[in-house]
């Protein structure tokens, strides 16, 4: 017996009804491709100012991370902590602010707490590579890793150190590659 309910075909469900909360762990329903994550429709060209917009030492700073990123022999593990300094770097030249990174709890671990200039605390998993060719760097923040970040981000929220004054919270992830002269950027707001 199947139970699933196919939502492209039921009309008696409002579109606002179907959207799940933040500390909902489960995902707002999709009429296909139940097994893939959700990314959300938007990306940061269409949301934050560009390069052009940010200070000349946050853009020295990227840069000088984006040289270390292209160093040869790098283990997966410093690439991926340049990966989450550019990102933070990237962030705060548009104006966020730093709470938190690397903040570890028994889920597993928030890579960064930023602080929007609106007030809005945002949890953000950065997920880089190398190369595309094994997919697209987001694909890696599977359901289950979700799941995991919101029970992180719970805890996060809860603790009595972690007390700014915000008006809501969003789970964002920000992929990024390597480009030709610096790296592909493709910041994903409310991602789940």
């Amino acid at each position: 017996m199947n139970t699933a309910t196919d939502f492209s075909t039921r009309s008696d469900i409002d579109d606002d009804a179907m959207d799940s909360s933040v500390f909902d762990c489960s995902a707002p329903p999709r009429p296909a491709d139940f097994h893939q994550p959700y990314f959300g429709e938007t990306d940061s060209d269409t949301h934050f100012p560009g390069p052009q917009d940010c200070e000349p030492s946050a853009i020295r700073l990227m840069d000088l991370i984006a040289a270390d990123m292209r160093e040869p022999g790098l283990s997966a593990r410093r690439f991926g902590m340049l990966g989450e300094a550019y990102a933070v770097a990237w962030l705060e030249a548009r104006g966020w602010q730093t709470l938190s990174r690397n903040w570890r709890t028994r889920f597993g671990e928030l890579d960064i707490v930023m602080m929007t200039p609106d007030q809005l605390i945002v949890f953000v998993e950065v997920k880089a590579r190398r190369y595309a060719k094994y997919g697209v760097p987001q694909e890696a923040v599977t359901a289950d890793k979700q799941r995991k970040l919101r029970l992180a981000a719970s805890s996060w929220l809860l603790d009595r150190r972690n007390r700014a004054p915000h008006h809501g919270v969003r789970f964002d992830v920000m992929s990024i590659t390597l480009g030709e002269t610096q790296p592909n950027v493709r910041h994903i707001a409310g991602a789940f």
